[in-house]
C-alpha cells in the first residue's frame, strides 16, 4: 500500500516574526534542525543574536524591528532573499496579549496590541506574497493565532478580537492564494508556557503553567504542516495540552 511522502525542508528559506522567544524562537530552532534556513525578526537584538550564535550565521539572518512597521516585513523578506536567493515560507508569529475587561486597559496598550497582532500579520502576508509572485512560485504562509480566535474568555475581549481577525484573514487568504500554489495555514494553540502567558496571577515558574502547551509543541506543529507534501494543505489546526479544557 503506498504511503504519503513528507516534504523535505532541507534548504528551504523561512521568515519568522516575533522570533526572539517563545513559539517564534522554538520554531527557528526546529526548522533549522529540519534543514531550513531562517530569517528572524523581533524588537530585541540580543535575543536574535543568541539564536545566530546557537545555530550559525550561515543558517540564520536577524532583522531587528517592530512588526507594526510594514517596512520591517519587507526588510525581513529582503534579508532572506539577499542571503539565500528566495523565500519559501512566512511564519507570522509576532503577537502580544493583555488580560482585562473592556475598560481596564489604556488606549495605548490596546492600540499596540491590535496593530501588532492584526496589522503585523497583514504586513507579513503582503511582503511574502509580493516575493512569491516575484519568484513566480507558491509558498507557505503560517499565521500563529490562538484558540481565542474562536471563543475568547471574559478577560480578553480585545485580544480575542485580534485573534478572530487573524482567523478571518487567513481563511480569506487561503481562498485567494490557493490557485497560485500558496498554502495558508492557521495555527491556533491554547495557553502556551511562554513569556506571553505570564500575567493574571501567573509568574515565571508558576505551577499553573505546568498544564500549558510548550513552545516546542507549537513549533513541532508548524514543522509538520510544512513537511506535508505540496498536494496537501492544512487550513486550521487547533491544539491544546491533554490537561487543558477545550
Amino acid at each position: 500500500m503506498p504511503h504519503a511522502t513528507t516534504r523535505s525542508l532541507d534548504g528551504t528559506v523561512v521568515a519568522i516574526t516575533g522570533a526572539s522567544a517563545g513559539i517564534g524562537a522554538a520554531t527557528a530552532y526546529s526548522l533549522v534542525d529540519a534543514g531550513a534556513r531562517v530569517a528572524v525578526s523581533a524588537r530585541r537584538a540580543d535575543r536574535l543574536d543568541k539564536i545566530v550564535e546557537d545555530l550559525g550565521d550561515d543558517k540564520v539572518v536577524p532583522v531587528v524591528g517592530d512588526v507594526r512597521d510594514p517596512g520591517l516585513s519587507d526588510a525581513l523578506v529582503k534579508a532572506a532573499v539577499d542571503k539565500w536567493g528566495r523565500l519559501d515560507t512566512m511564519v507570522a508569529n509576532a503577537g502580544i496579549g493583555a488580560y482585562g475587561g473592556i475598560l481596564d486597559l489604556d488606549d495605548d496598550t490596546l492600540t499596540e496590541m491590535v496593530q501588532t497582532n492584526y496589522l503585523g500579520t497583514v504586513w507579513s502576508a503582503r511582503s511574502a506574497v509580493k516575493q512569491f509572485r516575484a519568484q513566480n512560485s507558491g509558498g507557505d504562509i503560517i499565521v500563529v493565532s490562538s484558540v481565542a480566535g474562536f471563543r475568547g474568555g471574559a478577560d480578553e475581549a480585545v485580544y480575542a478580537g485580534t485573534k478572530h481577525a487573524q482567523v478571518g484573514l487567513a481563511g480569506s487568504l487561503d481562498r485567494e492564494l490557493r490557485a497560485e500554489g500558496t498554502r495558508v495555514t492557521l495555527i491556533c494553540p491554547a495557553g502556551t508556557a511562554t513569556e506571553f502567558a505570564i500575567g493574571a496571577g501567573r509568574t515565571e515558574g508558576s505551577p499553573d503553567l505546568d498544564a500549558y502547551l510548550r513552545p516546542e509543541d507549537v513549533a513541532h506543529t508548524i514543522r509538520v504542516v510544512l513537511e506535508q507534501p505540496r498536494s496537501v494543505r492544512t487550513t486550521v489546526w487547533q491544539l491544546w495540552s491533554t490537561e487543558q479544557q477545550s
